[in-house]
């Protein structure tokens, strides 16, 4: 506040001050942070690359994920997801208002949009329509995929546990993600796992409500662990290792890169 406004009898002088400073302050700029994931599989395989960015602004967020197969497993399919997602933040955690995505996997591709109403209901469509055994349905209270797992980070960075079950519909399908919390575990260096430390682990398990065929699957981990820790400050733990069950086998993400709230890591590869 300015010296002025101290002063009862100065209020004009306190006004016009006030506004000056307004004047001068600079934009807010947004709270930025990307993370670079590499994955690997079977024999220690390169097969994916994964680019996370998450934004702040005042009370919204904004994500976006990148998902690509790479070296020789780019060979055997082609595949890519790209998906943003937008909303609120809000004391129970983030509250999705936008998502959407663009899968492509060798010459078939889809896009999934969902807007999300006021009264916290979920609707969506997807494009080209598959056809499933049974429709899936939005429900209330349902979030993407992105704020799914934001939700995981913001609620881990706040000092809660991890044990909770998030209702997620992508428009194109409709699955719970549960998670157990594992407690605290201590992660060495080895191969192609850079972070060294303290992590919180947490199990995760999909369970499908509707509207999912066994090719479907391919792209959407079943089941596995993931260890979060504290790399900056603020209000989020983000993974730092991640160990994924999907129907085209098993793989594992070792986090590369990250940048953002003051922190700039890359680890050597």
């Amino acid at each position: 506040m300015p010296l002025l406004c101290r002063f009862p009898r100065l209020s004009r002088r306190c006004l016009v001050a006030a506004m000056l400073a307004l004047t001068a302050a600079p934009a807010t700029a947004a709270d930025k942070i990307t993370l670079r994931f590499e994955v690997f599989g079977i024999a220690g395989m390169h097969v994916a690359t994964d680019r996370t960015t998450i934004e702040e602004s005042g009370t919204n967020y904004a994500i976006t994920g990148d998902l690509k197969t790479t070296g020789l497993a780019g060979l055997f399919q082609d595949f890519q997801k790209k998906s943003t997602a937008r909303g609120r933040l809000i004391a129970a955690g983030a509250q999705p208002e936008a998502y959407s995505a663009d899968v492509r996997r060798d010459k078939a591709a889809r896009h999934d949009k969902i807007d999300f109403r006021a009264n916290a209901t979920a609707s969506g469509s997807s494009s080209p329509s598959a056809k499933r055994e049974a429709e899936a349905q939005p429900t209330r209270d349902a979030v993407d995929p992105l704020t799914a797992y934001f939700l995981v980070e913001r609620r881990l960075g706040q000092g809660g546990n991890c044990t909770v079950t998030v209702p997620v519909f992508d428009g194109h399908h409709r699955y719970d993600l549960k998670f157990t919390d594992l407690g605290e575990q201590k992660l060495s260096a080895a191969k192609e796992q850079h972070y060294s430390g303290d992590a919180k682990a947490c199990k995760m398990t999909r369970e499908n409500v509707a509207g999912t065929t066994d090719k479907d699957k391919v792209e959407m981990p079943q089941r596995g662990t993931m260890w979060y820790a504290r790399l900056m400050p603020g209000d989020l733990m983000l993974p730092v290792k991640v160990e994924l069950v999907t129907e085209a086998g098993s793989v594992t993400g070792h986090l590369a890169e990250l940048h953002g709230r003051g922190a700039d890591v890359k680890f050597k590869e």
